[in-house]
């Protein structure tokens, strides 16, 4: 095969694997859409390819499955709307401080994402099969408790309820409660801090 045909056909293929990566995230955004606006349990196949101006037949072929659609959707969601990420967390030395800043980046990107959250969290497909494996909201909510958790000067015994208070702290549920009841995103933030170090420092036993 000659220098230039070669060259014509990696084009080709380049320009082949660019339309379906291009199609692939047609349907993913999508996909995300809906879930947003209107919830997973009445997101169809139809809705999703309708929306991506495609034919159902090549939505199945990018995703055979829900799970993988799914999957896809979430890791899109995290990317688009900007969740934050534990590495720039990690560079603030006192365990304190980086609770507020984390506290208040992620109240920040809760009320932004307000009914996006409500919808995709909590309205679940019935449809949809278990997952198998944590989904890439799980494993980013992991990696952010984590990085609240490093430096507390605590004994071992109350690490777990440290832990335990940490993630109940982080929870979008937890910031719905109390902005439900009034307070605002920096009294909440103020709040959870307290509660956090009293538990951290012994002032809240870490059993009865």
């Amino acid at each position: 095969m000659h220098m230039a045909e070669q060259t014509k056909r990696r084009y080709r293929m380049g320009r082949r694997q660019t339309a379906v990566e291009q199609t692939r995230e047609r349907i993913v955004a999508a996909a995300f859409e809906l879930h947003a606006t209107i919830g997973p349990s009445r997101t169809t196949i139809r809705a999703i390819a309708d929306r991506a101006g495609l034919q159902r037949h090549t939505v199945y072929a990018h995703f055979p499955d829900l799970e993988s659609l799914y999957e896809a959707c979430t890791v899109h969601g995290i990317r688009s709307t900007g969740m934050p990420e534990p590495d720039g967390w990690r560079t603030i030395d006192r365990p304190r401080d980086r609770l507020r800043h984390g506290l208040t980046e992620m109240i920040d990107w809760y009320r932004a994402n307000e009914r996006m959250l409500g919808n995709v969290l909590f309205d679940v497909d019935p449809s949809a099969p278990p997952p198998t494996t944590p989904d890439a909201f799980e494993l980013r909510m992991a990696a952010l408790l984590a990085a609240l958790m490093e430096g507390w000067p605590i004994e071992r015994d109350r690490v777990a309820t440290l832990e335990a208070v940490v993630g109940h702290a982080l929870a979008f549920t937890t910031w719905q409660s109390l902005a439900g009841g009034g307070l605002s995103d920096g009294q909440i933030v103020s709040v959870l801090v307290e509660f956090v170090a009293a538990v951290a420092d012994g002032s809240i036993p870490a059993r009865a």
